[in-house]
């Protein structure tokens, strides 16, 4: 392996030289997953005759604004739902699935999690926990269950079938492990848990958190769940889309959403675009190809620090339902070291030194490595953790490969120079 422009020592680029060994089985069946989803991408921009006019600006109402209404048609297809709601005017991940929970849920609804607690940032927009604030779901008088996961991280499949009644509106599902060492839900367990909800509540809503899960199986989980959300600075955006989110499922439920991110009666049909189009449209042509850059990143560092003698999640060999790869690094001063490895490898801010600090919702210190074009994006090469034990890190992204390969073995270098 040659890295020249950087300084890497001759014993982690022999041990780079083994992970590329051992990922490479794991980079074929990448391939061809990356391979499906792109030409399912490519068809999708042809049947919704995506044009120069699309990319468009409109203002204003924004009515009849055509690249809109293209950009809709293309995320329906490829996550094979019914409709969607493409728009930059979602501000974040955990916006769009508020928009998704309030335009489908009214008083006296029960939502029924049963992937555990969601999210930190979607616990105040519930009304549990610390995360409590004004105008939440429980405010609205929505009331909220959680089945606990298994001791393996698993879903619950034998408790669902008591936790869920033939009245629960909502059978609430969080695809990525977040910031949790839980596994990943795959399609086939998506699959399985509809399955079990549908048999007991027919009329149920499933909905799905799918965030960072966009196009890393071939198949997508539209053919499963009612409802789903994610936001467009993960994979869906392709690294060029600099913010927004979308939300895909069954036409009602859709517009149903599209009332509560607008106004009952105008839902899809208002909406300027603002000259903000193309970079969608670009960001979501390119997007299976840049999950798979991301997903071989994961894989590689998966396996190099494995070779390292440090436990990793999932494996470099085991299938995967989302980008988020976790690392064990058995120390504080590791953790700091890797993170601090993983941003002197970025493109943006390379000379920024993070440390830990006292974020706001945790109960800890937390470290934070980012060096994106877009601020917070999620598939743009990213670590970050608590300082505490297992002293486990998150990493995700990765624009390319080869810039995350770097990073993966800048980071090893960071950390065997420890004192």
């Amino acid at each position: 392996m040659e890295l020249g422009f950087f300084d890497i020592s001759g014993d982690i680029l022999s041990l780079g030289d083994k992970a590329l060994e051992m990922a490479r089985p794991a980079f074929d069946e990448i391939d061809e997953i990356t391979r499906y989803n792109q030409l399912k991408m490519l068809k999708a921009f042809q049947n919704a005759r995506v044009s120069e006019s699309c990319f468009a600006a409109s203002t204003g109402y924004g009515y009849g604004d055509r690249g809109r209404e293209a950009l809709d048609s293309i995320f329906a297809e490829v996550l094979d739902t019914e409709d969607a709601l493409v728009r930059h005017n979602f501000a974040s991940g955990t916006h769009t699935l508020t928009v998704a929970l309030f335009g489908v849920l009214r008083p006296g609804d029960t939502m029924l999690s049963v992937t555990g607690i969601p999210y930190d940032t979607l616990q105040g927009v519930i009304g549990i926990g610390e995360g409590k604030s004004s105008g939440s779901l429980k405010e609205f008088g929505i009331n909220y269950e959680q089945l606990e996961l298994l001791p393996d991280g698993r879903v619950d499949k034998e408790g669902m079938k008591k936790a869920i009644r033939p009245d629960t509106k909502m059978v609430y599902l969080q695809r990525s492990r977040g910031y949790s060492l839980r596994p990943t839900l795959l399609i086939d367990d998506i699959n399985e848990i509809s399955r079990i909800a549908k048999e007991i509540a027919p009329d149920c809503i499933v909905m799905l958190d799918n965030c960072y899960g966009e196009f890393v199986e071939k198949e997508a989980p539209g053919k499963y769940v009612d409802l789903m959300a994610g936001s467009l600075i993960k994979n869906p955006g392709g690294g060029i889309a600099p913010t927004g989110g979308y939300i895909a499922g069954k036409k009602k439920l859709v517009e149903d959403c599209s009332y509560r991110l607008t106004t009952p009666g105008t839902g899809k049909e208002i909406g300027c675009t603002l000259n903000q189009s193309r970079e969608l449209f670009m960001g979501a042509f390119s997007a299976p190809h840049v999950t798979g850059e991301a997903l071989k990143t994961a894989v590689f560092t998966a396996a190099l620090f494995e070779l390292m003698g440090y436990d990793v999640t999932p494996r470099y060999n085991e299938r995967r339902g989302d980008i988020i790869q976790a690392l064990m690094l058995q120390n504080e001063d590791r953790l700091i070291r890797f993170c601090q490895g993983i941003q002197a490898a970025s493109p943006i801010d390379s000379f920024v030194t993070p440390e830990p600090w006292d974020m706001p919702g945790y109960d800890s210190k937390v470290i934070m490595a980012a060096g994106a074009f877009t601020l917070g994006s999620s598939i743009e090469l990213s670590a970050d953790a608590p300082l505490r034990e297992p002293y486990a890190v998150w990493m995700q992204g990765g624009l390319n490969f080869h810039s995350g390969m770097a990073a993966a073995l800048l980071a090893a270098e960071k950390m065997s120079s420890e004192k």
